[in-house]
């Protein structure tokens, strides 16, 4: 492993604030003890073709092996010192909401996790790499300057274990190879203004692929504008995709900009694009052929750039079978299809998806927390009619009603333990309180109304009635299941 040279401590002093190793041993351990450890280390890690990155207490690289140079590139190792692993890793995982940095700071380990490394002078490698806290304690001879470890390989080497890599790019995790194929796609149209369209069920992501698809694209320093077809009648909508001039119809107080026009430098989004009125079709048939639009109640021709993504979970084929949905629209959207699987189909993608998720949950609660092996077991037999959405909605509940720092089965809703025996979760229930289905309380049914009449009145949007009733989502989340108001 590449020693730390005073000089090059001086040099760099300024991004990687290390203590002088007499401040920081308590042992008194002289720093060449620690550069021989770091050659050893080095010597075992090269022979067995991996590479090592070293990481502080705030997250900064301290130590490169040489293998870093044999993967990336002649010097990359060096270029790498005093760097955040955010840097140089992804702030995705190694940000400060990071789903691996956060594993870390709970003392735990993560194996096999895809990430791109990026020096400083632009050298870039996909690599799967194995990261884990280090043990600081009496009896431990340790470079007291390295708090984790980052074990590196090239991703296309295959595990030892033969477990496939869990790849991470925009918020879109994935480990079946359905999914890393979409990921691949999505790397390969880096370059591409085409025109997508996303298909699969409700739930399974099709916005995080949206946002990836922006993201990765010439269009991500514009603005990623998303409007939901199915949420708006049909005269609010047009007003809302091409904007309104004043007078254009009752409450038209002002000028107001569309969406097309906002998102002309950047990416549309259109949701639930299968729920278009036919003469919103039209329009958008003609915004694709033409990039030319007007806004209601004008007679001036505009103009936009943006690059449209359109999703759906209809099946847009029969839609036009049945006269539902033009013919010519769906083949303009449907340049790139890229069609979403349930989460049912890839199973492989829970335990990413649960780290990843239950590290974001967390983050929103204050709290950190992980889950035993029980509930993952669980978790990974559930069918998931609602998918990544019912996952994180799950895990959301589960966090809320923790009592400790591990999620056990009785944390879980009643509807994913149904595969679960029943003498399992009494084993490890101890007191959660239980509400009896067939209860016919005068006040709980009261209550339940209530809850219901809010729910309708915002129409199921749980955020928007949340803040009406000035509570947080989970405790909504907790009411309505209490009350039998889940869907």
């Amino acid at each position: 492993m590449r020693p730390v040279l005073p000089d090059e401590m001086s040099d760099h002093s300024s991004r990687n604030p290390t203590l002088p190793i007499a401040d920081q041993d308590p042992n008194g351990h002289p720093e060449e003890l620690f550069d021989t450890l770091g050659e050893a280390m080095n010597t075992v890690f090269e022979s067995l073709g991996r590479a090592l990155i070293c990481l502080g207490p705030d997250f900064r690289v301290v130590r490169a092996s040489d293998g870093i140079d044999r993967l990336v590139g002649e010097g990359a190792a060096l270029e790498l010192f005093g760097h955040d692993a955010g840097e140089v890793l992804g702030e995705e995982l190694f940000g400060t909401s990071g789903t691996l940095r956060q594993a870390l700071e709970a003392g735990e380990r993560r194996e096999g996790w895809g990430a791109r490394i990026q020096t400083p002078s632009g050298a870039s490698r996909l690599l799967s790499i194995t990261v884990a806290p280090v043990k600081h304690g009496p009896g431990v001879t340790c470079d007291p300057r390295v708090r984790y470890l980052i074990v590196a390989r090239a991703a296309d080497e295959s595990r030892a274990d033969g477990e496939p890599t869990a790849h991470l790019i925009s918020g879109l995790v994935a480990r079946a190879p359905s999914m890393v194929r979409i990921i691949r796609l999505i790397e390969h149209l880096s370059e591409s203004e085409a025109t997508v369209l996303i298909t699969g069920e409700s739930g399974t992501g099709k916005e995080v692929v949206a946002r990836a698809l922006h993201s990765t694209s010439p269009r991500r320093k514009g603005e990623f504008v998303a409007v939901n077809c199915g949420a708006l009648p049909g005269e609010l909508l047009e007003s809302e995709l091409f904007g309104h001039v004043r007078g254009a119809f009752t409450g038209a107080v002002r000028d107001r900009v569309g969406r097309f026009e906002l998102a002309s430098q950047g990416t549309l989004f259109l949701d639930e694009v299968g729920d278009l009125p036919l003469h919103l079709q039209v329009k958008l048939l003609r915004v694709l052929q033409e990039r030319t639009f007007e806004r209601v109640g004008e007679n001036r021709t505009r103009r936009t750039e943006a690059r449209i993504l359109a999703a759906t979970n209809a099946d847009l084929r029969q839609a036009v079978a049945d006269g539902s949905f033009r013919e010519d629209l769906y083949y303009r959207l449907r340049v790139v299809p890229i069609e979403i699987p349930p989460l049912r189909d890839r199973r492989e993608d829970i335990d990413p998806l649960v780290h990843q998720l239950l590290s974001r949950v967390c983050a929103r609660h204050g709290r950190s927390l992980i889950v035993s092996p029980s509930v993952m077991g669980a978790l990974l037999r559930y069918d998931w009619p609602g998918n990544v959405r019912e996952l994180e909605n799950v895990l959301e509940y589960a966090v809320a009603v923790c009592q400790g720092q591990t999620i056990q089965l009785h944390d879980l809703p009643d509807e994913v333990l149904g595969g679960v025996p029943a003498i399992e979760v009494r084993s490890t229930r101890q007191g959660r309180p239980s509400i009896d289905p067939a209860s016919t309380d005068p006040e709980r049914e009261r209550d339940r109304e209530r809850l219901r009449s809010a729910l309708d009145a915002h129409r199921w949007n749980r955020e928007e009635t949340a803040e009406a009733l000035g509570i947080s989502r989970t405790t909504l989340w907790r009411r309505m299941r209490e009350l039998e108001l889940l869907d």
